[in-house]
Formats: C-alpha cells, structure tokens, sequence
C-alpha cells in the first residue's frame, strides 16, 4: 500500500518526534556508556542518499522539535537523527564537544553535531569546540574504527 504523497512530509514528521521523545527519555534516564554506541554510523556498505535526502531528514528533526512542548537540546536531536540516519543506511558521525574554558559565557558549554562526508548537517554552531566524544572514532583520514 502506497501512502499519497501529502502524508510523506507528516510521517516523516511524526518518526522525528517519535526519536526524538525517545532520545530526550534516553539522556535523562540511561547510562552514556549503555546508548553511546547506537550513534553514528560508518560502513562500507552505505546508502547513496543524495544532500537534498539528508537535508530533508534534517528540516523534518528541528520542525519537530519546534512542534514539541519540551526543549529539544542539541543532544536529543544529534540522537535522533544519527537513529533516523542509522535506520536509512547512511554514513555519519555523532560529536559531542566542549567550548574552551575561557570562552565559556553560558551554562551551555557543551553541543552535539552530526556530519555527514565531513559536513555539519545538525547543530552547526560557530566555535572553537573541543570534541570530547566523536561516534564513529575516526582515527585517520578516511578510515574509522
């Protein structure tokens, strides 16, 4: 059964809030060390989606986050994403870094990001950051572990 096109953008709508919800319950009930290796994804048999697919997964997450009655932090929404990229098949990197101690203006010293062939998709805020935390670890150009 194939849905009417109208119903696409909804659905995808709906998987986004769903992940979503889901990675908000993840970080404020389980462990890192239990949820940390469902981020990011690096196979030598990925998907071929085109910039304009990954875009559109990207616009679907932060319109739901924006729909939602709970803030939606970068954490939550890199999760979500990197789950929804999972499931598609597609090549990412979760980061999760740390602003430079005498740069710190804010309580929010810390941000999540996904890259996608090297390029921020989600949670392209201006720098320097310290990366803390990079699923998959890259341990040189090209190859990751």
């Amino acid at each position: 059964m194939r849905l009417p096109d109208r119903w696409r953008p909804r659905l995808r709508t709906a998987r986004a809030m769903l992940m979503l919800a889901l990675a908000k319950l993840v970080v404020a009930t389980v462990p890192f060390r239990w949820w940390r290796n469902s981020l990011g994804r690096a196979s030598a048999t990925a998907s071929d989606t085109t910039s304009e697919g990954i875009q559109r997964l990207t616009a679907d997450l932060s319109w739901a986050a924006h729909r939602f009655p709970f803030d939606a932090k970068c954490l939550p929404r890199a999760m979500a994403l990197s789950w929804i990229l999972r499931s598609r098949k597609i090549n990412h990197a979760v980061v999760i870094a740390v602003r430079p101690r005498e740069l710190r203006v804010s309580a929010d010293a810390l941000h999540a990001w996904i890259e996608v062939d090297g390029r921020r998709v989600l949670g392209d805020l201006a720098g320097p950051w310290i990366e803390a935390f990079r699923s998959p670890v890259q341990t040189r150009v090209g190859a990751t572990q």
